[in-house]
């Protein structure tokens, strides 16, 4: 044989004495069909979430809504007969109280007519008297008595509308207020219904309102009432009506609340926003991000068991705000998962990791 053929017996004779070798001495390896079991009891596998252990806090839930600022009371005074305008006692912006002349009207011919009333009274009464006087003496007829006691009743009557024409030459305020609007000048003629000046009353105000029909059944006049104007400054008051019906074209409730106006601000027409609490309830604080939509598609939190089980809760939206969420139904105290929960299902095992130890 030649020198190149014995070269390779020589080599396939070496590696074959070194795979004879590396089996004998390998580390041998085999492959199952199926993986070995899991150990019992171990948590080194279960998927870890971050939890927070929550307890209650004393929340003040608010109804909110945009409502219209009015004056407590608002009256056209009317002329309740015609005249002419002869004086007024009043001007724009004037504060009166309850009796005080706003104008006088023309008298015309309504005092000499009164004083006319006045004499036939008179007259009558003393004719009655007389009669009855010969009546005892059976000088008189029982009819010409019973006529003269129909025309002093009669004669009486006319006398007060007479009289009460009078006052109506001098319409009065009828409550405490201010001249909001006035109709007339000196000198102008009026007819009986036109109107005269507007008076308003702004110590105590009124504000106007509607509400959901989904919320109607949590207020109830007596509740307390915070009205936020658009400058910043806040009133308190109280809720006076909520109607029995809804309005049936927006479905919701109409509602009154009473405020207090000592310094006599000039917001009566504006608008402002309503705030009316409720009672405290116990309730729970967070980011929006950690609330989860249920099955129903409604909000709930994801939070861990005693033995260690995701679970889902679902909650009520009391307020949400910029900073955070308020929401009530869950049980207190609640562990709460705050990551991780978008990576297990509900009523898997977890392992629990403290926020707070972070491990």
């Amino acid at each position: 044989m030649s020198r190149i053929k014995w070269s390779s017996i020589g080599l396939s004779l070496v590696l074959l004495v070194g795979l004879v070798i590396w089996l004998a001495t390998g580390d041998i390896r085999s492959a199952t069909d199926e993986a070995p079991d899991r150990p019992e009891g171990s948590s080194a596998e279960l998927p870890s979430v971050e939890i927070d252990l929550r307890r209650a806090e004393t929340f003040r839930p608010d109804i909110r809504l945009q409502g219209q600022v009015e004056p407590w009371r608002r009256l056209e005074v009317s002329a309740r007969l015609g005249g002419v305008v002869e004086d007024l006692a009043v001007s724009l912006g004037d504060k009166v109280s309850a009796g005080d002349t706003l104008l006088n009207l023309s008298g015309d011919d309504r005092p000499a007519a009164a004083a006319g009333a006045r004499a036939r009274v008179r007259q009558l009464e003393a004719d009655l008297a007389a009669a009855n006087r010969l009546r005892s003496q059976r000088l008189v007829s029982e009819t010409e008595q019973m006529r003269l006691e129909s025309e002093l009743a009669a004669a009486r009557a006319e006398l007060r509308q007479a009289n009460l024409a009078l006052t109506y030459l001098t319409p009065e305020a009828p409550f405490d207020g201010v001249i909001n609007a006035r109709h007339v000048e000196t000198g102008t003629f009026v007819q009986a219904g036109e109107p005269l000046v507007e008076l308003v009353q702004v110590d105590v105000l009124k504000v106007t309102g509607f509400v959901p029909q989904h919320q109607a059944g949590q207020i109830a006049p007596g509740q307390a009432v915070t009205v936020s104007l658009l400058d910043g400054r806040e009133l308190e008051g109280e809720l006076t009506f909520v109607a029995s019906a809804a309005d049936p074209e927006t479905r919701s409730f109409r509602i009154e609340a009473r405020l207090d106006n000592p310094e006599g601000y000039r917001i009566a027409g504006g608008s402002a926003s309503i705030s009316i609490e409720q009672p405290p309830v116990e309730a729970l604080f967070l980011s929006p991000a950690l609330l989860t939509l249920g099955p129903d598609g409604r909000p709930g939190v994801l939070h861990v068991t005693g033995d260690d089980t995701v679970e889902f809760t679902r909650v009520s939206l009391l307020s949400v705000g910029t900073e955070g969420a308020w929401v009530s139904g869950v049980r207190f105290p609640v562990r709460l998962i705050t990551r991780g929960g978008g990576f297990v299902a509900r009523g898997q095992k977890v392992r629990p990791v403290s926020a707070k130890s972070g491990g």
